[in-house]
Parts: C-alpha cells; sequence; structure tokens
C-alpha cells in the first residue's frame, strides 16, 4: 500500500517523499481514509506507530481543499496534555503541509500569552494546545472556537486520566456541535472509551494492537534491588555503552533532579525533564538528548510525553510507574519503526506488587535477573499479597558514590514526529480531579 493510493493530494504525497516517507504504518492506513470521509474516529495505535500523521495528513488536505478562509477563527484545533507533544505535533504539521498554504501554531504554557495572542489576532487555520492555557485563552476571549470543524484528541485517554476532563468538558462546549473529532492513543481503557463515545457520533474504529500491548522488538528485564544501592545499580547499566542515549523513568521531579546531579557527578552527560523546568529548560534538554549532547534524559511520566525519537535503544524504569498501564505509555518509546529497543526496570522489594500488576497486565514473563554485585537483601514477591509503595511515597534514597558511565544512536523513516517549541500553557496535572485510578501528584 502507498500513500498515494489513500487519496492524499500531490502536495501531500511530495512533502512525504521529501522526507523519505513510502509506506503509511497500519494507523495510517486505517485511518487516513475515514477521515478524509468524514467520520468521527477512535484509534487506538501504541506509541512510535505513526499516530500523528494519521489525523495531521487527512486534516492538511480537508483544510487545504476548503481554499482560503476570510475569517480568523481556528478552523481545526488539536489538543495533547503536554507541551513537548504540542510542539512535535505543530512540527510535523509544517513539514507535511510545506506545500500547502495552511498555518498552525501552539498555545501552551511555560511561555508568555503576548506572542499567542498577536499570532490568533492575525488569524490561523490550526491550533493545537494543552488544555489549561487553552481555557487561560477562552476566558480572556483572545481565542474564538465557534469555527472548529475538526477537533483531534491526541493521546486522549492520558488527557482524561491526567484530570483535563473538566476543561476538556469546557472546551467541548465551546466548539460547534456539528464538527468531526477524532481521538488517537496509545490505550483505551473501557471506561475512557465509555467516557469518548458521550461527545462523538457514530465514531469508526481503528484499533492496530491488542489493548495495553508493547512493541514486540522491546526485551524486558527486571533487575531485583535494594532501594538503598538503585543509584549505583543505574550507573553500573549505563556504563555497558557510554555513548548510548538512555531515558530514565523518575517517579517524582525531585527525585529527577537528584539523579541527574548523581549521573554528572559520575561523569555522564545528563539532563532532567519535568513539570517544575521552565519551557526553555525542556526544550533545550529534549535537543541536547536528540543531537546526543547529553546520553542520559531523566523524566517523570508526564513531561515524557512528546519525547519521540525513532531509535531509542534503551528506556529505564529507575522507579516502576505506581499504574500498570504507564509502562505500556514508557516503553513505548523504544522498540520503533522496526527497531530493537531494551526495557530494564530496576525493582526494589517494596515495589513488587507493581510489578505483579505490570506482569499481569501484559500476560507475559518479564525475566527477573540479579545482576552480582546488586543481589537484594529481600527477594522480590510476586504474589496476590506483594507490598506496594502507598500514594506519594518515594523510594529510599542511597547515600551518594561516585563511578563513571553514559549512552547513543541512529535515525529511521516514517512519519512520527519531532520535538521543538512555539506558543504557551498546560496545568499542573496532578492538582486536577482523576477519574480513574489514584496516581501520585504529578506536573506534566
Amino acid at each position: 500500500m502507498s500513500f498515494e493510493s489513500l487519496g492524499l493530494a500531490p502536495a501531500l504525497l511530495r512533502a512525504l517523499a521529501e522526507q523519505g516517507y513510502a509506506e503509511p504504518t497500519p494507523v495510517q492506513a486505517g485511518s487516513i481514509p475515514l477521515v478524509l470521509e468524514g467520520h468521527d474516529l477512535l484509534a487506538a495505535a501504541q506509541t512510535g506507530t505513526g499516530k500523528t500523521a494519521a489525523f495531521a495528513l487527512p486534516l492538511l488536505q480537508k483544510l487545504s481543499g476548503a481554499g482560503p478562509t476570510m475569517t480568523r477563527r481556528p478552523r481545526a484545533l488539536v489538543l495533547t496534555p503536554t507541551r513537548e507533544l504540542a510542539a512535535q505535533i505543530h512540527d510535523n504539521l509544517r513539514d507535511y503541509g510545506k506545500h500547502l498554504r495552511v498555518s498552525a501554531t501552539t498555545i501552551f504554557g511555560g511561555v508568555g500569552m503576548g506572542p499567542q495572542i498577536n499570532v490568533l489576532r492575525r488569524g490561523v487555520d490550526v491550533v493545537i494546545a494543552t488544555p489549561g492555557r487553552l481555557i487561560d485563552h477562552m476566558q480572556q476571549r483572545t481565542l474564538d472556537l465557534s469555527g472548529v470543524e475538526t477537533l483531534v484528541l491526541d493521546e486522549a485517554d492520558r488527557m482524561l486520566d491526567m484530570g483535563f476532563l473538566p476543561a476538556l468538558k469546557r472546551i467541548l462546549g465551546a466548539v460547534p456541535k456539528q464538527r468531526q473529532t477524532l481521538l488517537f492513543s496509545a490505550t483505551f481503557a473501557p471506561e475512557i472509551k465509555a467516557l469518548a463515545m458521550q461527545f462523538m457520533r457514530a465514531p469508526r474504529e481503528v484499533s492496530v494492537t491488542p489493548p495495553n500491548s508493547v512493541a514486540t522488538l522491546v526485551s524486558h528485564h527486571v533487575h531485583p534491588v535494594d532501594a538503598a544501592n538503585k543509584r549505583e545499580l543505574l550507573l553500573h547499566v549505563l556504563s555497558q555503552d557510554s555513548r548510548r542515549q538512555t531515558l530514565v523513568f523518575s517517579r517524582t521531579k525531585h527525585g529527577a533532579d537528584k539523579l541527574v546531579k548523581y549521573l554528572e557527578v559520575s561523569g555522564l552527560r545528563a539532563a532532567a525533564i519535568h513539570g517544575n523546568k521552565s519551557q526553555n529548560a525542556r526544550t533545550k534538554a529534549l535537543a541536547d538528548f536528540k543531537s546526543s549532547r547529553i546520553t542520559v534524559l531523566v523524566a517523570t511520566d508526564i513531561a515524557a510525553r512528546g519525547i519521540d525519537i525513532d531509535q531509542l535503544p534503551m528506556v529505564i524504569n529507575f522507579d516502576l510507574p505506581m499504574v500498570a498501564e504507564d509502562y505500556v505509555h514508557r516503553i513505548g518509546r523504544t522498540g520503533r519503526a522496526g527497531s530493537e529497543g531494551k526495557a530494564v526496570s530496576l525493582v526494589s522489594h517494596d515495589e513488587s506488587g507493581l510489578l505483579r500488576d505490570i506482569r499481569k497486565l501484559l500476560k507475559d514473563e518479564i525475566a527477573i535477573d540479579n545482576v552480582p554485585g546488586f543481589e537484594p537483601s529481600t527477594p522480590l514477591r510476586l504474589d496476590a499479597g506483594a507490598p506496594r509503595p502507598k500514594q506519594g511515597q518515594r523510594q529510599p534514597r542511597p547515600p551518594q558514590r561516585q563511578n563513571t558511565g553514559g549512552q547513543r544512536q541512529g535515525g529511521a523513516h516514517r512519519p512520527h514526529g519531532h520535538a521543538s517549541s512555539s506558543g504557551g500553557g498546560e496545568h499542573a496535572a496532578g492538582n486536577r480531579k482523576r477519574h480513574r485510578r489514584p496516581r501520585p501528584a504529578a506536573k506534566a
């Protein structure tokens, strides 16, 4: 199958060819014709399968086909949970639409509203926004959503799960009822899907992976370790290849910062990305990671949304996620576009229950390997009575010791995305109500 067979316009085919994209991914092949036909769509595919192009390409074609508009109101609205993902989508729209006259801008927090207001006053076809800053503009009457013809929710389950439901309902009330609505995400829990159905009209469904599945090219490894020795084990794992790029997940912002300091003292080039960082700092850290100026990026779950690297060889869970489904989102950063990936989890005794939940979710026996010299004093418990950290409980932090180590690697070909920045604001996600399972407080 080719992109041409999906009914895309010559200008889009030309842009795709210039970027070396020849064949659509399964989610693109399934979604693009349905979007072009005007259907509402509920699409599920794991991270790294090209979801952005699946809605961006038909959206650009529909907007360009309608001809120039005299109104300054946006005709399409794309909602995302984080600034990084908004910036990535903006870059994709620019790249795919380089031969079309369709304008787009981003609206997210961490930067001033003034430049965003100026762009909106001049008029723009597509607004890519995080819910919090979009509400700010609605309150100040600097954005009119009455002309929106297409609404896209990217990472839809995560936005609902992060506590954005009240904001989403308010935004949905401001856009026309007669619109096309597209929901894209890696996973859809049944309750999230039921909620989505309330504001969609007879949506078609596209699913290219089983629910909560991970890439088949990813190998999973668990290294049991005492909590007090986790940092040294992390350093040991990173030292196996000091040039390899590695994304490390920390449960808390404070923990991410402490890890970066420890790794830097140990001789590694590392940076943290989380909600307490300024937008400039987040953008720089991501750019440095993608260009290999740093080899280790330490991130919290929410801030990691939008980190899009085709051949990221390794993801390390320094802390296991409190909710098993988040493991799928984390691991979706590696094993992409036909490349092999490795997922390593450093698991202490009090995280045994979390590991049991992950294994149950994946319906797979994840390999559990002791690392010589780091064997835990208390073995993991994987029975039904396995302990879990309490909400907000942090792992004990070990005394500082020093060593050396590091990370790196290359590119692939299919429309996924790149990161950049442009415009302003998501609110602190963890300070909102959650409608699914409780999570530890977090900010994007």
